[in-house]
C-alpha cells in the first residue's frame, strides 16, 4: 500500500451563538483562536478555527456558528464524539477547572485503559478529554490554562454507524489505520499519528441530523498536493464519490462520504495559517479569501459583532 493519511487534520462542527462558542473554546478550554474567517461556501457565516500555538494540523477544531441555528441530533452516520488529548495526570485539574467555570455533567471514566472526562459544549457537542501522551501540539503561552495542563491536540473521534466493517476496511486499506482492539462493544482504529477513530455500532438507533451541536465533517491529513492526489486516486478506485480539489486558502481539500455516511475530508498540511497574518495577531481580525475581499463591507455588515479577548 502506497497511500496513507498521517492522521487527523481537523474536525469541523456546527455551533449556535458565535460569541458563546468563542468564549467556551478560547476561554474555558484555553485553546488558541487561530483564525477568524468565513465559510467559503457561505460568506455570511463565520468560520472559527481553534488549535495550538499556530494551528498545526491535528490540533484543530473548527466551527460554522449560526446565532439562530437549530439544534442537531447526534446519531448514526455522524461523528458523535470529539476527543482531545490532555497530559497524563491532568484530569483532576480539568475537573476542577470545568466545575469552577460552571460546566456541568462532566463524567470521569476509564476507556481503552485511559482516563477520560466526558462533557458537552454549550451547544451540546459531545467532547472528551483523554489523558494521552500523543499527539502533541505546541503550547500557547497566552492560554489561561497552564502549559503543563493544556490540551495538546485531537485525540480522535467516535463514529456512530449501522455497521462497522465497511468503514474499518476503508480506514485500514485506504488511510493506513490499524486495528486497536475493542472496549464495551466499541471498535478502535489507530491512525499513524496515534489518534483514534472509535467505531460505535448502533444498528437500530436514530439517524443523525445536522444542526448546532453536531459534527459537520472529519478531515484527515495529506502531506502535500501530490499525496492528496494519490489518496484521491485510491478513493476513486473504491467507487467513492470524491470531489475535485477545492482551495480553502490555508489548505487544499477533497471531500467524500465514508461507507457509514459521515462526511470525510482530506486536507493538505500547508500552507497553514500564517499566510495572511502574523503569529502574534492570529484570530484578532476577520480574514477573507481573495474572492470575497471586494465585498468586505457587505460581509462585515451581515456577520454578528464579536468581542475577541486580547492574547
Amino acid at each position: 500500500m502506497n497511500t496513507r493519511s498521517q492522521g487527523l487534520h481537523h474536525i469541523t462542527a456546527i455551533a449556535g451563538d458565535p460569541q458563546r462558542n468563542l468564549a467556551f473554546y478560547a476561554g474555558t478550554l484555553g485553546l488558541r483562536f487561530v483564525k477568524r474567517t468565513v465559510n467559503f461556501d457561505d460568506p455570511g457565516t463565520y468560520h472559527f478555527y481553534f488549535g495550538d500555538r499556530i494551528g498545526h494540523p491535528g490540533t484543530l477544531l473548527t466551527f460554522f456558528p449560526w446565532a439562530d441555528a437549530r439544534p442537531g441530533r447526534p446519531g448514526a452516520g455522524q461523528a458523535t464524539l470529539t476527543s482531545y488529548a490532555i497530559p497524563a495526570g491532568s484530569a483532576g485539574y480539568w475537573e476542577n477547572r470545568l466545575g469552577r467555570l460552571g460546566v456541568t455533567g462532566v463524567v470521569r471514566r476509564e476507556r481503552f485503559g485511559e482516563t477520560t472526562l466526558r462533557l458537552s459544549d454549550p451547544d451540546g457537542l459531545g467532547l472528551e478529554l483523554v489523558e494521552r501522551t500523543a499527539p502533541r501540539g505546541e503550547a500557547w503561552p497566552g492560554s489561561a490554562v497552564p502549559v503543563a495542563q493544556q490540551i495538546t491536540g485531537l485525540a480522535g473521534t467516535t463514529l456512530t454507524l449501522r455497521g462497522t466493517d465497511a468503514t474499518a476496511d476503508l480506514l485500514v486499506e485506504a488511510l493506513g489505520f490499524a486495528e486497536g482492539g475493542s472496549d464495551g462493544g466499541v471498535r478502535r482504529m489507530l491512525s499513524p499519528d496515534g489518534s483514534a477513530v472509535d467505531l460505535l455500532r448502533d444498528p437500530a438507533g436514530p439517524s443523525g441530523t445536522m444542526g448546532a451541536g453536531t459534527v459537520h465533517h472529519v478531515a484527515w491529513r495529506a502531506a502535500d498536493g501530490a499525496d492528496q492526489l494519490r489518496l484521491r486516486g485510491e478513493l476513486l478506485g473504491r467507487a467513492l464519490g470524491v470531489t475535485p480539489v477545492v482551495d480553502r486558502q490555508y489548505f487544499q481539500s477533497i471531500y467524500f462520504r465514508e461507507p457509514g455516511g459521515s462526511l470525510f475530508e482530506i486536507a493538505t498540511d500547508g500552507p497553514g495559517f500564517l499566510t495572511d497574518e502574523l503569529e502574534a495577531g492570529l484570530g484578532a481580525e476577520l480574514r477573507l479569501p481573495p474572492q470575497y475581499e471586494g465585498n468586505r463591507a457587505a460581509i462585515e455588515a451581515i456577520l454578528p459583532p464579536l468581542e475577541v479577548p486580547a492574547a
